[in-house]
Parts: C-alpha cells; structure tokens; sequence
C-alpha cells in the first residue's frame, strides 16, 4: 500500500502544526505549508516531512507549492486547508484593507488552493479536501461579523462543492473547532475595535474585557485528531465538530430558534 500524502496550509503553529506532527507520526508523507518555511526549526527534522512555501494570498506560491509537493511525493491525497485569522470589531469601523484581508485569507485562499489542487485529484479519480472552519460558521458572536461572515462561507462553498467533487471520487469534509488555547487571540487575531464610534464603546468594550476570560480548552491536539479522522475514515460524514464548546453550542443552535439563540449567547456576554 502507498504511502499516502497530505498537503496543509498555515503549518507553522497551532492546528495546522499539530496536524503535520500527527499525520506524520501515523506514517503519511506532509507537505507543511507556511508563508517563511525558513523560520520553522522542528518540523522540518521530522521524516517524511517538506516544508514549502505557500501564502495563500499568493496564487503563484500557491501553485509553486502543489507542484513542488507532488514532485516530492508523487501525489496529494488529502489537502487541509487550515491557514486562517480572526478579527474583533465593530464593522462600521472596520478598516478596509482588514474587512479585504479577511475574505483573502480564509475564503478567496481557501478556494485558490482548492482549485490548484484539483486537476491533480480530478486525474487520480481520488482525493479528499479538508476545510477547517469553525462553530463560528454556524453560530454567531457579537463583534466578529466579518470571521464569521468567511466561515459561513467557508460551511456554504464546502457543503455546495461535495455534490460536485463526490461523483468524481473527491471527498469533502469541514472541520469546526470550538475554542482553544492556541495564537488564535494574538498574532492571528486582528482587533480593530470600535475606532472613535462612541455608539458602540460601552457594548464593545464591556465585550472585549471579557474576552480574556472566555474558557478555551487547552487540549487543542483533539482539531488535529478530528483532522487526521476526517482524512482517513472514509465516511461521507461532512461535518466535524471539535470541543466540548463547539458539540453544546451547535446542538443548542439546531433544537432553539432565531431568537432562543440570541437571548442564550446575550446572556453570557
């Protein structure tokens, strides 16, 4: 039986880090995609492991990468699209650049890579495309509108695109973390705030001095397990909810209604 391989963006820390670890610890090859693969001393000791250059902005890295890990392996088998960042602010003062950025980055980047990797899993009739979402794609917070309005979209192009992949032996699978403790809410994070809307100050900012206190799990390896399942057991099952956080939340937001929902997630803010 061949080896088989996985291809993942934003490798260099947190879920996407984890999951090279675990991939390779279970005898996949990795293609562990990052935007500075020289900046990564551990992984790149790890056998069967490549690091390559991928900014998902990018679309010339993005296919220098999908060419550069097929002629290492022979194949891409699985593709994790894990690369992503969050924001924290009031939309009517979100920069434009940051509003552009977000939708760059964990949606646009999201269907590049998916379109690079295509042709090659269209010839080989196999392949399965991970997308790392979030609760937040199916249930909202305040002041996160425009995280939560890529992963709705993230959830919505996933669950289109498996009619049109399955029939050709493509799988689809979405991955929806709750909250963990990784670099989530610091170098992933843009917080833009209610700039000088005095509108907004005491809501957002009686808001973001909770954020601190939010309970994150720290057993943030269960989204590379959940990872690692999604790519290996075969199943159609499209979604993956990962976290205490995330099953309570999202089952809440199918048994209650519109406004059940908002009165339950306004009561803890």
């Amino acid at each position: 039986m061949m080896t088989k391989t996985v291809l993942i963006t934003g490798a260099s820390s947190g879920f996407g880090k984890d999951a090279v670890r675990l991939f390779q610890k279970n005898g996949w090859n990795v293609i562990a995609s990052m935007r500075s693969p020289e900046k990564e001393t551990e992984l790149g000791e790890l056998d069967r492991v490549a690091l390559v250059r991928l900014d998902v902005t990018d679309s010339v890295s993005i296919q220098k990468a999908v060419e550069e890990g097929i002629a290492r392996f022979g194949s891409i088998d699985v593709l994790v699209n894990n690369a992503g960042f969050g924001s924290l602010g009031v939309l009517e003062a979100a920069p434009t650049e940051v509003v552009r950025q977000q939708f760059e980055v964990n949606v646009f980047g999201v269907i590049d890579v998916i379109k690079a990797v295509l042709p090659h899993m269209r010839k080989n009739k196999s392949g399965v495309i991970i997308n790392v979402a979030s609760m937040g794609g199916r249930i909202a917070f305040p002041f996160s509108t425009l995280y939560h309005a890529t992963k709705y979209a993230v959830e919505g192009l996933s669950e289109s695109l498996q009619y049109e992949l399955e029939p050709l032996g493509i799988g689809v699978k979405i991955v929806e973390p709750g909250g963990y403790k990784t670099d989530f809410a610091g170098r992933s994070l843009a917080t833009f705030g209610a700039g000088d809307l005095l509108d907004y100050m005491p809501a957002y900012d009686a808001f973001a001095g909770q954020v601190d206190n939010w309970p994150m799990s720290e057993h943030v390896w269960e989204v590379a397990e959940a990872i690692f399942e999604a790519a290996s057991d075969g199943s159609q099952q499209l979604r993956y909810p990962v976290g205490a956080d995330a099953v309570q939340l999202l089952q809440a937001r199918k048994e209650m209604d519109d406004l059940a929902i908002k009165n339950l997630i306004a009561s803890h803010i």
